[in-house]
């Protein structure tokens, strides 16, 4: 009984006790379980990135291995084309040798016959000496006419001075200045002036005006007939509609006016459009286009961007995003005030 009386007297400091046992469990518990948080996390993580790394290593593998056998497969043809092509060079090599020496031995025995050429050539020979000793004697005959011909205008053209200056030649009374007293005989062309005629003066026309000089120019103009009358009147007696009609001509545009001004450019379309229907092959010459392979991405860089289901994400992330658009930037240039105040400390039409 003293037992229960004791325990009763202490009920409260044992209740507080309790308590503060329950708050200590419960402190300890949390960081208990934060810490078991850490480590599965920690292990988690561990394991899934092993298994992804895995995941990466065989799908390596296994694209190594098929790109290999496509890289093979592609070399083969290569190789393949490429002794055909060596071996067309070869064939076109020694075709090329049999027709240099056929065709040699071809135009040596029947184009260019050496015996035949060499005959040619003397004939040649021979026939340039006849056509040089023609061109000597034509160019001899040439000369001698053109010396012929400078003569004869020089007699001519002395025998025209010889007519003008025929006062000079001498008389019996008075000898002339080509006929001197002090030599022992005359002058060539003292005998000249002797043997040609004077040159006549110009006859006198005799139908000429006695009172008046000019009328000569006055006469000739008149014609013998008049001509005949104009069937319409001119000047300020034509008919109203003709002048309006002359007057009011219809609108004649130039040639830049009436031609467009993209012709040019037009005109070159139009060429490069002809151009295009007669050609052949719109493509350039691509050799070996149908061996492209197209390239194909790694597993791990082929998912879209973005979050993923837990397993498959990765933990390194990042999003650029999320810190350049829901950022908010500060202004470097203050506001004006004015503006800031607009509608609130002053009224319409007041500053």
């Amino acid at each position: 009984m003293a037992a229960m009386v004791r325990l009763v007297g202490e009920i409260n400091t044992l209740i507080s006790e309790v308590y503060d046992e329950k708050n200590e469990a419960e402190r300890c518990r949390h960081t208990e379980y934060t810490a078991a948080v850490k480590i599965q996390s920690w292990f988690r993580g561990t394991r899934v990135r092993a298994y992804l790394r895995y995941l990466n290593k065989c799908a390596t593998t296994i694209q190594k291995h098929w790109r290999g056998v496509l890289s093979r497969k592609y070399c083969r043809g290569l190789v393949k084309i490429s002794l055909l092509a060596l071996k067309l060079n070869h064939y076109n090599l020694l075709a090329t040798k049999i027709q240099r020496s056929w065709r040699g031995y071809y135009a040596r025995k029947y184009v260019f016959n050496y015996y035949s050429r060499k005959k040619y050539l003397e004939a040649l020979h021979i026939k340039n000496e006849l056509i040089r000793s023609e061109l000597a004697d034509f160019s001899e005959h040439q000369l001698a006419a053109r010396t012929r011909e400078e003569e004869k205008n020089e007699r001519q053209r002395r025998q025209y001075e010889a007519r003008r200056h025929h006062y000079l030649v001498s008389t019996m009374v008075q000898p002339g200045i080509y006929n001197s007293p002090f030599l022992p005989y005359p002058s060539e062309t003292e005998y000249l002036l002797r043997n040609v005629q004077p040159l006549e003066h110009k006859k006198k026309r005799k139908n000429y005006c006695n009172f008046d000089p000019a009328c000569l120019s006055y006469n000739s103009q008149v014609p013998k007939t008049l001509p005949p009358l104009a069937p319409k009147p001119q000047g300020p007696f034509r008919e109203p509609k003709e002048v309006q009609k002359q007057r009011y001509k219809p609108f004649k545009p130039t040639l830049r006016v009436a031609t467009d001004f993209f012709s040019l450019e037009k005109a070159r379309q139009q060429l490069r459009n002809e151009e295009w229907v007669t050609r052949l092959n719109d493509d350039v010459f691509k050799p070996f286009s149908h061996h492209f392979v197209v390239y194909e991405p790694l597993l791990h860089t082929k998912s879209k961007f973005g979050p993923m289901n837990y397993g498959t994400k990765y933990f390194r992330e990042e999003f650029p995003d999320k810190f350049l658009i829901y950022q908010n930037f500060k202004s470097q240039v203050p506001p004006i005030p004015i503006f800031d105040k607009f509608n609130d400390t002053y009224s319409r039409g007041e500053v």
